[in-house]
């Protein structure tokens, strides 16, 4: 997460300050959750607002170092008469600065390990105590074994999910009070994306698609074309019939909701088959084939021979991608993912310019 920079690790090993986003209103340019990490030597980590504010919060971390204190901070609308720290955006967002011995903190271990979730108290006694929870195993205590358990309850059912949540409690656990502000950010598996057709494109799409977090499986029958060597970007290179391994995947419970499929091989041998199995997959998140409007044309001719319905085809994104001139398999693969995340946050895909409303889905 807090990775960037060609950074002195040494600097690391010592005492340093960890500022996390924790709540935003409107227009905020990160989300909660964002975070950023300050050594005593003066090196960062990360973000939490994109430039805005990082000056004021280096600042701030350099004082919970020295002091041990955590601080809380929120930022709002900058005013520019007064040269305030603030944000342009007309968003504001809440940060939470606290110090991290990397000897003895549980969040530091947590770097390097399959940690699900982090519960940290912001506000109330025992403000920077930290608990991690590791599949349905806890470190660490936020002080009390009331308000552990509340805490480890709402962190297993938020871990479903992912996602970052602030919850209120009294000092025991009790769940209508409000003495003590936990936050309790959870991680989840990074989405997939599964490429069928070992092509040149692919190669592209599988780059862009690790770019922006996604979990990438490259998959085709063709040994000869299936290789690391020609997808060193993808997390897993299968050989296999597409419509084959997509099922078995399906079958093992491990494509969901944030899956999304794209194939690439404009080949009715592997499209056809491997269509029908992801069209029938209610949950996927994204389903794109490529190939010309004829090519597109005769692919649903054969897929309703085949059996399906209107309403799954509809799901289908074909041609694949966003209309932006694209024509190398670079600036492709950039319309397929653009087009990827805007089916996601159920946006159009249109010019900001010509749109109105919040920008960032999701603004509180």
């Amino acid at each position: 997460m807090l990775t960037e920079g060609r950074q002195d690790v040494s600097a690391w090993a010592q005492p340093y300050a960890l500022a996390t986003v924790i709540r935003t209103w409107n227009s905020a340019p990160r989300p909660a959750g964002a975070a950023m990490a300050v050594s005593a030597a003066g090196q960062v980590y990360g973000s939490v607002s994109g430039g805005c504010v990082e000056s004021d919060v280096f600042m701030r971390c350099q004082e919970v170092i020295a002091t041990g204190r955590p601080a809380t901070t929120t930022y709002g609308v900058s005013d520019d008469d007064a040269m305030q720290v603030g944000l342009s955006c007309g968003g504001s967002l809440t940060v939470f600065m606290q110090r991290v011995d990397p000897r003895t903190s549980v969040w530091h271990e947590r770097l390097t390990s399959t940690a699900t979730a982090t519960a940290t108290v912001v506000d109330g006694p025992g403000a920077g105590a930290q608990l991690v929870l590791d599949g349905d195993t806890a470190a660490g205590t936020l002080g009390d074994d009331g308000l552990d358990r509340a805490v480890v309850a709402e962190a297993l059912r938020l871990a479903e999910l992912g996602g970052t949540q602030l919850i209120h409690r009294g000092a025991h656990g009790q769940a209508l009070d409000q003495e003590v502000t936990v936050f309790i950010e959870a991680t989840s598996p990074p989405p997939r994306l599964i490429v069928f057709g070992a092509v040149d494109f692919t190669t592209a799409l599988a780059e862009a698609g690790r770019f922006v977090g996604f979990h990438v499986t490259v998959c085709d029958a063709r040994d000869v074309f299936t290789s690391r060597t020609r997808f060193p970007a993808a997390h897993d290179v299968v050989v296999d019939w597409p419509h084959r391994y997509l099922q078995r995947e399906a079958d093992a419970g491990r494509v969901d909701a944030r899956t999304a499929i794209a194939v690439l091989t404009h080949d009715p041998r592997f499209d056809v088959p491997v269509l029908q199995v992801a069209a029938r997959l209610p949950q996927l998140a994204y389903i794109g084939a490529m190939g010309s409007r004829r090519t597109h044309d005769d692919r649903l001719a054969r897929l309703r021979e085949a059996g399906l319905q209107e309403d799954d085809l509809r799901r289908l994104r074909s041609p694949i991608g966003l209309d932006i001139g694209a024509r190398t398999p670079q600036e492709t693969a950039i319309s397929i993912i653009a087009e990827v995340i805007a089916e996601g946050a159920g946006r159009a895909g249109r010019p900001l310019v010509f749109t109105a409303g919040r920008i960032h889905s999701g603004a509180a």
